[in-house]
C-alpha cells in the first residue's frame, strides 16, 4: 500500500452523532418562533460545518441568535447518544500498528470532535484531531487541506482522506489524495460518485479489508 497517512472525517464516517446534532436543533428553532426540523432534514442538511447547516432553517440575520442558542445547549449535551461505528476504533489500532498516520480532518468544531474522539476512546489512534476553528477554513479548501499536510508532514501523494459527504469528495480531489467514501453518513453512494467518487462502500470495513487489515474480519 502506498499510503501513509489517512484522514477520516468524524460526523457520519467515524461516528454517529445525529441523534445529539438534531436534538439541539429541534431545542434551536422553536426558540426562534420556527418549526422543529425533522431528523431527515437535519441529516441533509451538515457537513459544511454549522453556520452554513444552520442557514438552512434560519434566515441569515438571525444565525448568529441561533448559534448563541444552540451552542450552549450542545455543550451541555453532546455526550448524549453519540457512539462510534462498528469496527472504528479497531481500525484506526489497526492502522496504527501497521505505522500509518491517522488523523481526524472535519468540519466540525474542533473542540468538540477533540472532546467527541476521547469520549469515545478513539484519541489513543489518532495522531491529531482537526476541526472548525483551528484554522480559517472549512473543507473543501485547499488551503486547509495544505494546513493538515503541513501539521503531519504528510505529502499529497501519500495521503488519502475517508468520508461521507461531497465536502469530503470536493477536499481530497482539490489536493489530488486517494478518496474512500462511506455512506454511513449523510450522503448515498449516487451522491458521492455524482461528486467524483470512484471507490465507495457501505462501511469502513469494507475498506479496511480492501487495505489488507486484520480489522476487516471482526
Amino acid at each position: 500500500m502506498r499510503l501513509r497517512t489517512f484522514l477520516f472525517d468524524l460526523d457520519g464516517t467515524l461516528i454517529d452523532h445525529l441523534p445529539a446534532i438534531h436534538r439541539c436543533y429541534a431545542y434551536t428553532l422553536p426558540q426562534l418562533g420556527l418549526p422543529a426540523p425533522t431528523y431527515e432534514q437535519v441529516r441533509r442538511a451538515i457537513g459544511g460545518g454549522l453556520p452554513k447547516a444552520m442557514s438552512n432553517f434560519v434566515p441569515p440575520d438571525r444565525i448568529e441568535e441561533a448559534l448563541a442558542i444552540y451552542r450552549p445547549h450542545w455543550d451541555q449535551t453532546m455526550l448524549d447518544d453519540v457512539v462510534a461505528f462498528p469496527g472504528a476504533e479497531l481500525l484506526l489500532r489497526e492502522l496504527k500498528s501497521h505505522g500509518f498516520q491517522t488523523a481526524v480532518f472535519t468540519n466540525k468544531h474542533g473542540p468538540s470532535a477533540r472532546r467527541v474522539c476521547e469520549h469515545l476512546g478513539l484519541s489513543p489512534w489518532l495522531d491529531d484531531v482537526v476541526g472548525a476553528g483551528d484554522t480559517n477554513w472549512l473543507k473543501p479548501a485547499p488551503e486547509f487541506n495544505a494546513w493538515m499536510r503541513d501539521r503531519l508532514k504528510a505529502s499529497d501523494a501519500t495521503t488519502c482522506l475517508v468520508g461521507d459527504s461531497p465536502y469530503d469528495v470536493a477536499a481530497a480531489r482539490a489536493s489530488g489524495w486517494a478518496f474512500y467514501g462511506v455512506t454511513t453518513g449523510t450522503h448515498s453512494e449516487a451522491e458521492l460518485r455524482d461528486a467524483g467518487a470512484t471507490d465507495v462502500r457501505p462501511d469502513l470495513l469494507l475498506h479496511a479489508r480492501e487495505w489488507g487489515l486484520g480489522a476487516a474480519g471482526q
